[in-house]
C-alpha cells in the first residue's frame, strides 16, 4: 500500500493562499467583464438616445427648410406667372395697336357686334367714331350694314380702332379701353389701355 502524507500546516496555507488569489483573480476578471458589459450596454444606450434625439431635431429642421423651401418656390412661381401674364399683356396691347395701325378694316367686326349688342337698333343710332376711323367707314356703311341706320358721329376721345353706339335707350362700349379692361378683368387683372 502506498504512503499517503498529509500537507503541512504551511502547504494548506500555501494552498489557501493560492485558492484566495485565483478566487480574487477569476472575481476581478469577471467584474471588469461584467463592468464592462454594463459601461458598454449604458454608453450604447445613452449614445442611441442622445443620437435618436439628435436625428430628430435634424429632422424637424429639414422639415422645416423643405416646408420654406416649397413656399418660397409656390411664391417664385406665382410671381413668374404674374410677370409673364404681364408680358402677355404688354405684347397683346401692342399687336393689338399695330394690326389696327396696319388693317383698319378690323374695325368693321367691332362695329358689327356692338350693334348687333343693341336691343333694337333704331333711326335714332349713333355710331361714334374716331375722325380717321370715320372717314374709312362712312364710304362702307351702305354696304356692310345696309340693315342698319345709323348716324356717323366723329369724337376725337374715341381712340382710334374703336367705337360706341349710342340710342335713346342703350349705349354699347366698343372703345379699345372698354374691350380692353373686360379682357384683362377675365384675366383677374386691371391692366389698364394706356392708349
Amino acid at each position: 500500500m502506498p504512503h499517503l502524507t498529509w500537507p503541512t500546516a504551511e502547504e494548506i496555507e500555501q494552498i489557501q493562499q493560492q485558492a484566495h488569489e485565483d478566487g480574487l483573480a477569476a472575481g476581478r476578471e469577471e467584474g471588469v467583464a461584467a463592468g464592462r458589459k454594463e459601461g458598454f450596454d449604458a454608453g450604447y444606450r445613452d449614445g442611441y438616445s442622445e443620437g435618436r434625439e439628435q436625428s430628430l431635431a435634424e429632422l424637424a429642421r429639414l422639415k422645416e427648410l423643405t416646408a420654406a423651401l416649397d413656399e418660397a418656390l409656390d411664391r417664385f412661381d406665382q410671381e413668374l406667372g404674374e410677370d409673364m401674364l404681364g408680358l402677355s399683356i404688354a405684347i397683346a396691347r401692342q399687336v393689338t395697336r399695330n394690326a389696327l395701325n396696319f388693317r383698319p378694316e378690323a374695325l368693321l367686326p367691332i362695329i358689327h357686334e356692338a350693334i348687333s349688342s343693341l336691343p333694337q337698333p333704331n333711326h335714332h343710332t349713333q355710331l361714334i367714331l374716331h375722325p380717321d376711323d370715320a372717314a374709312l367707314v362712312r364710304p362702307m356703311m351702305e354696304k356692310e350694314f345696309p340693315q342698319v341706320h345709323c348716324r356717323i358721329v366723329e369724337d376725337d376721345h374715341i381712340e382710334r380702332g374703336g367705337c360706341r353706339v349710342k340710342t335713346e335707350v342703350s349705349d354699347v362700349d366698343a372703345t379699345i379701353q372698354g374691350r380692353w379692361g373686360k379682357v384683362v378683368a377675365t384675366l383677374g387683372r386691371s391692366d389698364e389701355w394706356l392708349g
